[in-house]
């Protein structure tokens, strides 16, 4: 009985391990406006919530392409796989899954933004409409 009971914890660490490696560093709203006030900053923003959402109000230079479209989407955004690449949603859900897509792309710089675009406007930040 001890010996399945380690042997379910080893897997289990595993298992946990694997899932932190995948998971992509979040970035701030302070860092991201700071970044995007530098202008030499190749940072870009990627708003993957629906069009109809991203007209109700966005990030100033963001990109809208919907999570559920980025693999067919991937020709437009190709060119900033090698930049830091800032992914959000509404709450989170989304962008967890768009980042999986762009990772598994090849983007090596990606972040996610703390909160969201509920944590936004929480915050009263700028957006565009």
């Amino acid at each position: 009985m001890t010996l399945i009971k380690s042997a379910f914890a080893i897997l289990l660490s595993i298992f946990a391990f694997a899932s932190l490696a995948e998971q992509t560093a979040t970035i701030s709203q302070q860092e991201l406006l700071a970044l995007m006030a530098t202008p030499a900053s190749n940072t870009v923003v990627l708003d993957v919530r629906t069009a109809e959402e991203f007209a109700e109000g966005h990030i100033k230079g963001a990109i809208n392409i919907s999570h559920e479209q980025i693999n067919e989407n991937l020709a437009k955004i190709l060119a900033y796989k090698d930049q830091t690449v800032v992914v959000h949603c509404r709450s989170g859900r989304r962008a967890v899954s768009a980042e999986n897509d762009l990772r598994a792309a090849g983007f090596s710089d990606l972040r996610h933004l703390e909160g969201d675009m509920k944590g936004w406007q929480a915050a009263d930040l700028p957006l565009v409409k």
